[in-house]
């Protein structure tokens, strides 16, 4: 994550990218909020676009990360790979008093069975390795195939193919080795413990995080779920309006 430390940071929104992205993918969402967010805290986490090269990129180095570039008191949102995360720091016993509300978009909570989870590591150092042989533009045209990522337009797939050609990778591979969904945690235990409100928006089309959302929903003291219409995985992307009025929600106009 880029930190700025001569920066006094007076905000309520902490936005954490997803897997490939950069801070530019919520571009069009902070667009789509008219000014309401336009203090925002958009880091690029470990690994990725402006930090690509910071190291290690492991997740006690993101939450340290994320202790000393936030502010007192903040609502924290993640996408995907970045909701994970959020996760993660909402039960951090250095930020959770100060995070007030979390908005986890087409994200979850891990794999909850170890067995499934020490498969998907190997896969992940597999493709890890794949990604260190490759050039930045054989990677983005590969993952923007990926089939949950299926649906965008030809000028979204074209602004997220240009997002991920701002990383390394590099990068990358040390990011999937280190955040990869078999890399963390299962955090399903540890849901109970979370007494904040929390938003779960989904796109319509994407049926997977969809059950997932709905059974977090079920385990979690304070949950809403924001079916998002028209749009599948990167609904942030699709539908920059519907999550742009999520993130709003009771945050001060």
């Amino acid at each position: 994550m880029a930190v700025d430390s001569g920066h006094d940071w007076v905000v309520s929104l902490v936005l954490l990218h997803g897997f490939s992205n950069t801070h530019h993918c919520w571009r069009r969402v902070l667009d789509a909020a008219g000014g309401r967010l336009q203090d925002a805290v958009t880091p690029d986490i470990r690994g990725h676009g402006a930090a690509s090269e910071l190291r290690p990129v492991t997740l006690s180095a993101v939450l340290d990360d994320l202790v000393s570039a936030t502010p007192e008191q903040f609502t924290l949102a993640g996408y995907s790979q970045g909701g994970r995360i959020a996760l993660h720091a909402a039960l951090d016993p250095r930020l959770a008093a100060r995070i007030e509300r979390l908005v986890l978009i087409s994200a979850s909570p891990g794999i909850g069975d170890p067995s499934e989870r020490a498969a998907r590591r190997e896969a992940d150092e597999q493709l890890a390795t794949e990604i260190e042989a490759s050039t930045i533009e054989e990677f983005a045209a590969r993952w923007a195939d990926t089939p949950v990522l299926a649906g965008l337009t030809a000028e979204l797939a074209a602004e997220a193919n240009n997002d991920r050609l701002g990383n390394r990778v590099e990068g990358l591979a040390a990011a999937l080795r280190g955040l990869g969904t078999g890399a963390l945690p299962s955090l399903w235990d540890s849901l109970i413990e979370l007494q904040i409100p929390l938003a779960l928006v989904v796109g319509e089309r994407d049926t997977k995080f969809g059950a997932i959302a709905a059974e977090m929903a079920r385990l979690l003291a304070d949950a809403s779920v924001h079916v998002v219409p028209d749009a599948g995985h990167q609904v942030h992307l699709e539908q920059p309006d519907a999550v742009a009025q999520v993130l709003c929600n009771d945050m001060v106009p």
